[in-house]
């Protein structure tokens, strides 16, 4: 099973982020993560290996969030959900290692 961290702001975004992971198979959601801080607790205990980050959060950015795992040495694979489309933005995440970026809304089919 590929274990999948959802890192969303928004309980309705993360629960149809979890339900979408949910549908796929091989993938289970086994962590849900409201600010960056919480995320990055959650990869530092480890078992994950899929990241899904929204860029904006509470305390933080997903960018930052992003830049602290890759800085830690944490090569888990991310992908953004977000609905920033600032090409800035999708090219830092690029550049700090993001799998794939996802624009908000989007469907099922997508993940």
């Amino acid at each position: 099973m590929i274990r999948t961290l959802v890192v969303e702001d928004d309980p309705v975004a993360a629960a149809a982020h979890a339900e979408y992971v949910g549908r796929v198979r091989g993938f289970e959601v086994v962590a849900g993560a409201g600010t960056g801080a919480a995320a990055l607790r959650v990869l530092a205990r480890g078992g994950v290996d899929l990241v899904l980050l929204d860029v904006h959060l509470p305390d933080t950015n997903g960018l930052e969030v992003l830049r602290r795992m890759r800085a830690a040495g944490n090569p888990t694979d991310v992908i953004m959900v977000t609905q920033a489309r600032d090409l800035a933005v999708v090219r830092a995440a690029i550049a700090f290692g993001a799998t794939q970026y996802l624009v908000k809304p989007f469907t099922s089919g997508a993940v």
